[in-house]
């Protein structure tokens, strides 16, 4: 029988899951929004509505009816694997493409859950740490450009911008080595205010924004006006939420031994069909798809603290953050060099997850050497010259100008031609699952 939690310890044990994954959170808004021509007062509505959305995505896992969620404490997030394919749909066929993209492809996802068991040998790890490594590696020099700054800029390449990013990346690897616990787990956040306090020493800080932003405001659905739908976008989108699929299988199967709970197919096709209800909603409000994040398991197994009440208090906390803009100018406050900083850690993590799982290959042979070879190759080949492409029909650019996604297709046609497909029972899915955290 567990411990009935009083208020306060619930609202402090939902708050810290909240601040282990408010930095992964806020910072794609902050790096979709600019890349897509939003303004100021746009990314700090996106990074709203962000928050908001991460709370209903939440709810819909953790409270579950009897056809989605999977009843665990699981906290939404966005989903990273996302933020390059936004970037390419929103700069090339216009921001109302994303959403489309994202409430479609939140469709086909809540139909594919039904056969997972049949869609996972399409995807082994071979295929899957290919892309997140392509993923990882081609965002990188996001990160680097908000360190730099713009050409024009005056300050382009300058040291200050150097030693902010230096120091963010100084503090994430000393909370690293010389902390444990909820403290690591909120390195990135903690590097991000600690960097940005610094900065304001130096006068690189504007708060305008914070006192210009209102107390509260409502949530509106297609802020940014109605949905276009492209199928090459959905198809963009369609590859990321399968991807998340995988990735979140793991999770559950990870948790469920942390909390001591048994979960069969059934529960899995329920947390999936939640996943992809949860992208329709991101689509809708026009916010981000959204899958489960990881970080916060680890939280549960060092807190110990197992109650589907605390994720509820996380999620309340969250909807309610979305709620108050000033949370939001308050992020928007971040200079672009500690946010660049933080952004080579945090897509280097994302890098190194896909290095994680490609350590379950057997590179004895050829073929997966090839698989590797070929699809990162053309990810990262089409990341650096995205032109090579420039005269091709625009209605197929899309799916061979983002490296991500060239490089995502190659890796599933090159395992299909090499490899074949392998059949795998309920526990290969497990098994396979798990090599995605």
């Amino acid at each position: 029988m567990e411990k009935q939690l009083g208020f306060w310890k619930l609202g402090t044990f939902g708050l810290q899951h909240v601040l282990a994954m408010y930095g992964g959170a806020v910072v794609v808004p902050l790096i979709v929004g600019p890349a897509i021509g939003l303004t100021e007062a746009e990314v700090a509505y996106l990074i709203s509505i962000d928050l908001f959305t991460c709370g209903i995505a939440t709810f819909l896992q953790v409270v579950g009816n009897k056809y989605f969620g999977i009843r665990m404490p699981i906290i939404m997030g966005v989903a990273f694997q996302a933020v390059g394919p936004m970037i390419a749909i929103g700069t090339m066929q216009g921001v109302p493409s994303i959403f489309g993209a994202i409430i479609a492809a939140g469709a086909i996802v809540i139909f594919l859950a039904q056969f997972m068991d049949k869609i996972i040998p399409f995807f082994p790890p071979v295929v899957t740490g290919s892309v997140v490594v392509i993923i990882g590696t081609s965002l990188i020099g996001a990160a680097m450009g908000n360190i730099t700054g713009q050409p024009n800029d005056p300050g382009f390449g300058s040291l200050t911008n150097l030693f902010l990013a230096g120091l963010t990346l100084l503090i994430i690897v000393i909370l690293n080595r010389f902390f444990t616990g909820f403290m690591k787990a909120i390195s990135i956040l903690m590097s991000l205010v600690i960097g940005t306090v610094v900065a304001a020493f130096m006068g690189m800080v504007d708060f305008s924004s914070v006192g210009e932003a209102s107390w509260f405001h409502m949530v509106t659905p297609f802020r940014f006006g109605p949905p276009e739908f492209h199928l090459s976008a959905i198809l963009s989108m369609t590859l990321v939420g399968i991807v998340s699929m995988m990735e979140a299988t793991g999770v559950y199967f990870a948790l469920a031994e942390v909390i001591d709970k048994k979960i069969n197919g059934n529960d899995v096709k329920k947390g999936l069909r939640a996943e992809g209800l949860a992208q329709i909603i991101g689509g809708i409000f026009q916010a981000f798809p959204y899958t489960t994040f990881s970080q916060n398991v680890g939280l549960i197994a060092l807190t110990g603290v197992k109650q589907r009440k605390v994720v509820v208090a996380s999620g309340v906390i969250l909807v309610t953050l979305g709620l108050l803009p000033k949370v939001a100018a308050l992020t928007l406050i971040i200079p672009n060099p500690v946010l660049g900083g933080a952004m080579i850690a945090m897509f280097g993590m994302v890098m190194a997850s896909g290095i994680r799982q490609l350590s379950h290959v057997d590179f004895r042979k050829t073929e997966n050497q090839l698989i590797v070879a070929l699809s990162v190759g053309l990810g990262l080949g089409v990341s650096i010259a995205p032109d090579v492409f420039a005269n091709v029909p625009q209605s197929i650019r899309i799916l061979v100008e983002n490296g991500i996604v060239t490089g995502g297709f190659a890796a599933v046609a090159l395992n299909l031609i090499l490899n074949g497909v392998k059949s795998g029972s309920g526990r290969d899915l497990a098994k396979e699952g798990s090599a995605h955290i």
